[in-house]
């Protein structure tokens, strides 16, 4: 029989803890779990920016696709004057993206005595196109024309007539004797960075060019 004074011996709970491998085990887990986010993140903001920079650039393409329109939407068959008499064509369409044309539609709030017809031109300088314009119809000598910048970052630039036969031409008026059919449309075919060659087309609002 046990003793009253025997001593009573008590079981104590195990008591609980992460040994220093699982905790390196879950350092490393949480270290690649972050790795993976960081990158998801970079790579998120990477795409919003480059998504943000090609709205911008499509913006600036359209306002310049705009000012393009509206000209040559309102082109007349005006032949300009020179200061010698000579006439020019009204539509002129030369090598290295250039056209020159007669536009309607000048609007002048001041009244000045001027016509509201204008002389304005395209070509493409230093990779930009520069729309330019002169401030006199007729009278033209060897005056410098107003120019300002459309567009940046332009590859190539070319402008063809497109004839009521469908035939293009690079070079208008065409050197062809006989002479092409009546002018139907105006083509523009631009190569933009980033987004490679872009063409636009517009049907020439009346015959007679």
């Amino acid at each position: 029989m046990q003793s009253a004074l025997s001593p009573v011996t008590t079981l104590r709970p195990k008591e609980g803890g992460f040994t220093l491998l699982e905790i390196l085990v879950a350092l490393g887990i949480f270290a690649v779990v972050g790795l993976i986010s960081a990158q998801l993140l970079s790579r998120t903001i990477d795409s919003y920016d480059r998504l943000e920079e090609r709205g911008e650039r499509l913006a600036e393409i359209q306002r310049a696709m705009v000012i393009v329109q509206r000209d040559l939407l309102q082109i007349r068959s005006r032949a300009p004057r020179s200061i010698s008499g000579n006439k020019a064509s009204a539509l002129m369409i030369g090598d290295e993206g250039t056209l020159v044309m007669t536009r309607g539609g000048w609007r002048n709030p001041l009244r000045r005595p001027r016509s509201e017809l204008q002389r304005v031109g395209y070509r493409l300088q230093n990779d930009k196109l520069l729309r330019a314009y002169w401030p006199v119809l007729d009278g033209l000598g060897d005056e410098d024309p107003v120019s300002q910048v459309l567009l940046e970052g332009v590859d190539e630039l070319e402008f063809f007539a497109l004839d009521q036969a469908g035939t293009e031409h690079k070079f208008w008026p065409p050197a062809d004797a006989g002479g092409p059919a009546p002018l139907s449309a105006l083509i523009l075919r631009i190569r933009i960075q980033p987004f490679g060659i872009i063409e636009r087309i517009w049907e020439v609002p009346f015959e007679g060019i």
